[in-house]
């Protein structure tokens, strides 16, 4: 750049030497105060460290990074598990010699024992880098926006004997909370193998594999021929099942859509247009409640948390409890809120029913859907005729788990 400057012009009149030489003396001194700025400094604090690294400043405690320590007296690389017992560590604690190496913090404690941690090791699991970091990167929609992306569904025989198959299967579950798939066998035993080849079902009060008509065999209303609004399932557990599937084994009759809603999105609408109510509903807890007293069947379940559950550390919502039919009486919030919280529930509620988030699918024999149950919202239109569903609900963590053993720890 320089040079380029300098000769810019044959005819051009040649600079004095002793410009060239303060301008070559500048770039050098800019060189070097660049690359100071940039290499990592530390500083020892009263309890804590602060590296500089990445042009910004990062604190780790004493007592952290001789828990973190990763030596192999420490720590296990083979099971990934911790071999120091964290309560034996001085909680006045401090490094007798710290220094920079090779892109490596050295720290040597008073009983000699050296910790070596990476800068990138460090950048990547500090607090600052957690709050601004999203935990499971998601596409949020409405109909239009999930429609124009043209998610491509799952082929049966493809789905089940390819990995690559099942990855963009999970890939497109964990972006949008929703994934089908298509040309499975319109059976019970078809249902719960596409299942199994995504995680573990989890058995519940209604069995594992479960088969159902509008015969009201249960307590609840989804055994009937009835319209239900958008909700999330098992909200009085106190752990929501985390994936819901259905199949629709057979329909002789007319109505009976699938209709599925974005429950993140509406949550995003919500902070965006009123934080104060945002930030109500993610923290009063409510109770949702199921009393079943039928003929077979006595329950009585309840489960507490707040409609929305953020990250404390970041305000990300990981789950929402949403369900109007199974919210049990009001009675965890004081009376000076209660009314504040039935504005913020509206507020929320008008955005989980705006026409134009809401995606209405016919789920015909053959289609098998997974639903993110913490997220996506479902409901149906009413129906006439014979319609048999079978489905049941999985397990979110080996849902997880199976994403990234595939390579997908970027989305879970």
């Amino acid at each position: 750049m320089f040079w380029g400057r300098m000769f810019c012009s044959v005819s051009q009149k040649v600079r004095p030497a002793v410009r060239v030489s303060e301008r070559l003396s500048a770039l050098r001194n800019a060189q070097i105060r660049a690359s100071s700025s940039t290499s990592p400094t530390f500083r020892l604090l009263e309890d804590s460290l602060e590296l500089n690294y990445g042009g910004a400043p990062m604190f780790f405690n004493y007592v952290w990074l001789r828990d973190h320590c990763r030596s192999a007296s420490s720590y296990n690389t083979a099971t990934n598990q911790r071999n120091l017992d964290t309560g034996c560590i001085d909680l006045s604690i401090r490094p007798v010699h710290t220094h920079l190496s090779d892109g490596h913090l050295i720290l040597t404690w008073p009983d000699g024992h050296r910790s070596e941690f990476s800068h990138s090791w460090l950048s990547e699991n500090t607090y600052e880098k957690q709050r601004q970091t999203t935990m499971q990167r998601r596409v949020l929609w409405n109909a239009d926006a999930y429609n124009s992306a043209h998610v491509q569904t799952s082929k049966w025989e493809k789905f089940m004997k390819c990995g690559e198959e099942l990855k963009k299967f999970l890939r497109n579950y964990l972006l949008y909370g929703i994934a089908f798939v298509d040309e499975v066998p319109t059976t019970v035993e078809a249902t719960e193998a596409v299942t199994q080849r995504v995680s573990l079902i989890r058995e519940t009060t209604y069995g594992k594999m479960w088969c159902f008509t509008s015969d009201f065999s249960r307590g609840d209303t989804a055994y009937s021929q009835l319209a239900l609004d958008r909700h999330t399932d098992t909200s009085y557990f106190h752990e929501p099942c985390g994936i819901q599937v259905f199949h629709c084994l057979k329909h002789e009759g007319a109505g009976g859509r699938t209709l599925l809603v974005d429950g993140f999105y509406a949550a995003e609408q919500l902070r965006q247009k009123s934080p104060e109510n945002f930030e109500l509903l993610s923290r009063v807890p409510i109770q949702h409640e199921y009393i079943e007293n039928t003929e077979g069947h006595r329950n009585h379940m309840t489960g507490i948390g707040p409609l929305l559950q953020v990250y404390p550390w970041n305000n990300e919502v990981y789950m929402m409890r949403y369900n109007n039919y199974d919210r049990s009486v009001i009675n965890t919030i004081p009376h000076d809120t209660v009314q504040w919280w039935y504005v913020a529930h509206r507020e929320l509620t008008a955005e989980l029913r705006r026409p134009e988030n809401e995606l209405w699918v016919k789920l015909t024999p053959g289609k098998v859907i997974f639903i993110d149950n913490w997220r996506v919202l479902h409901g149906r239109e009413s129906f006439s005729g014979l319609r048999q569903l079978c489905g049941c609900y999985l397990t979110r963590d080996d849902v997880l788990s199976n994403a990234r053993c595939l390579g997908l720890e970027d989305l879970a």
